[in-house]
């Protein structure tokens, strides 16, 4: 196993850190920006009044995300949930709230939020989202069994790099430092070769040796 200086791993642990917090939340939102375009082109086609509520309960929880107030942005996704859980504006509401609590470390309520995306979300690419951060959760609990349980779930291609890359993470949490070097290298393949998060993978595949 290669071994990193001080000072590289001092970068490697600083841009860890760093990625955990934003960078994937970057490429979610994107994911979830791209398919809510497409749901709201949908949606302009209705002109009924459960549309229209469901559209002013979610704007009101957008409004509530510039407060900070977990409390406030909790209520507000609620209520998009409980009164129109049928409706492609409940996961997306769900997912919000998710991100406010992990940030608030109410880990508790934000796994809550992420089972019910993967059990009510319609559109494969929210579960996705939530299957990736569930996991990514279930790892920092060294719940290893659950979160490759969820990361082995069918995904779209476009998120096998990122699903990769965390099941390598949690084979590595358990010592099975072969597996999980398999694991970076697909994650490593399907990256954009400009994207800063390969750069990521490649100093966890060199920090185990680099490929074999």
């Amino acid at each position: 196993m290669a071994v990193l200086d001080t000072q590289e791993q001092e970068q490697v642990d600083a841009f860890k850190a760093w990625w955990k917090d934003n960078g994937k939340w970057l490429l979610i939102a994107l994911a979830v920006a791209a398919s809510g375009f497409a749901a709201t082109q949908g949606w302009q086609q209705y002109k009924n009044k459960k549309m229209d509520e469901a559209s002013t309960l979610y704007a009101e929880l957008d409004k509530q995300l510039a407060s900070n107030d977990p409390k406030r942005i909790n209520d507000a996704a609620q209520a998009v949930t409980d009164k129109f859980g049928s409706t492609a504006y409940a996961p997306r509401a769900a997912l919000q709230a998710a991100q406010v609590n992990i940030q608030n470390k109410d880990v508790v309520r934000a796994k809550s939020q992420l089972e019910w995306v993967i059990k009510h979300a319609d559109e494969t690419g929210l579960q996705n989202v939530a299957r990736l951060k569930l996991a990514s959760l279930l790892l920092d609990e060294k719940n290893y069994a659950d979160a490759l349980k969820l990361l082995d779930e069918k995904h779209a291609e476009s998120f096998v790099g990122l699903y990769a890359d965390l099941k390598g993470d949690v084979l590595n949490a358990q010592g099975k430092a072969d597996e999980a070097r398999l694991s970076y290298q697909l994650a490593f393949n399907k990256t954009d070769a400009k994207s800063n998060y390969r750069k990521l993978i490649q100093m966890k595949l060199d920090a185990l040796g680099g490929a074999k």
